[in-house]
């Protein structure tokens, strides 16, 4: 067994996270010239530069990516590993996350989570839609993204979108029974980070019945669901959301689903884990807490969260 100089891994993993010798030699306690010397003696060793340093900016190098990604993984484990012998029961998760699943969905069931898990300590990171999956962002993730090899998914939810506007303009549009034109008689409040394209989610949901959005109809843009959903509880006009923007909030009695079709984006959410990880005693613990709450309010049926959804990317 060949391995590298033990002490230097822990300074290579820091300096890469804060992107600085001198933030990681703050951190790790120590000076910053004894940073430089573990780097350039784990270089040495490598035979690989690690960084590269141009003027004041500290990058990793294509090589530097690479090793950081094999070891970041082992040095979590040795670190879970000494606390347990070492009795330390708190287990320090990361989990990225997108910004509306995250603040509709699932930092309202945090106290759940906390009263069920004390052990465990969240610490949520937002993520875009197709953030990269690699321990150096988080532990695991909740995303529709899953070309990653190295990754396990677990599903919690399929997308559908389906029409809403506040109770207050539901009322002031007497609508009884309503259809789909007296939608476009309406203001329509879309969002365009769904399908990534202008009015691409009202498109969806018309084509599903065979119809086009009118030339004439009058559609007020945002860019993300949130603010689309904060428009129609303030009497906007009519938007698409999903379920879990409105799953068991204190909130959701400010808006009328009208009854009418719903459409499947092709959006599935998995929570996604390293499969070298998955027996690890706090993400097993998250992982099933999050399938369980995904159950409870709807998301996902039980039979489907009774079975096994490991996916493997295409």
């Amino acid at each position: 067994m060949k391995l590298p100089p033990l002490k230097s891994l822990p300074v290579f993993e820091a300096v890469a996270r804060l992107n600085s010798f001198s933030r990681a030699a703050d951190e790790l306690n120590v000076s910053q010239s004894a940073v430089s010397h573990q780097i350039k003696q784990l270089e040495t060793f490598l035979g690989e530069p690690l960084f590269q340093r141009q003027g004041r900016t500290l990058a990793l190098t294509r090589e530097g990516q690479d090793y950081l990604e094999g070891i970041s993984s082992a040095l979590f484990q040795i670190d879970r590993a000494t606390g347990q012998l070492l009795g330390r029961q708190d287990s320090s998760l990361r989990l990225a996350v997108f910004s509306s699943f995250a603040v509709r969905w699932l930092v309202p069931r945090l106290p759940d989570l906390h009263r069920q898990h004390p052990e465990i300590q969240l610490v949520l990171e937002m993520t875009g839609e197709h953030p990269v999956l690699s321990g150096r962002v988080a532990d695991s993730f909740i995303t529709i993204n899953t070309d990653s090899p190295a990754f396990s998914y677990d599903l919690l939810y399929r997308e559908r979108l389906f029409p809403v506007c506040s109770r207050q303009y539901w009322q002031e549009m007497a609508a009884g029974d309503l259809t789909h034109e007296d939608v476009t008689h309406h203001p329509l409040l879309s969002t365009f980070s769904i399908y990534n394209r202008t009015c691409g989610d009202w498109e969806a949901w018309f084509a599903e019945v065979g119809r086009q959005v009118p030339p004439a109809t009058q559609v007020q843009h945002f860019s993300h669901m949130l603010l689309a959903l904060e428009a129609a509880r303030y009497h906007q006009g009519i938007a698409l959301t999903n379920d879990y923007m409105l799953s068991n909030r204190d909130d959701a009695g400010d808006f009328v689903r009208l009854p009418l079709h719903s459409v499947v984006t092709g959006d599935n959410f998995y929570f996604a884990s390293k499969t070298s990880r998955r027996h690890e005693p706090g993400l097993r613990s998250l992982r099933n807490w999050l399938l369980a709450r995904a159950i409870d309010s709807g998301l996902l049926d039980d039979e489907a969260g009774n079975t096994s959804h490991r996916k493997e990317p295409e």
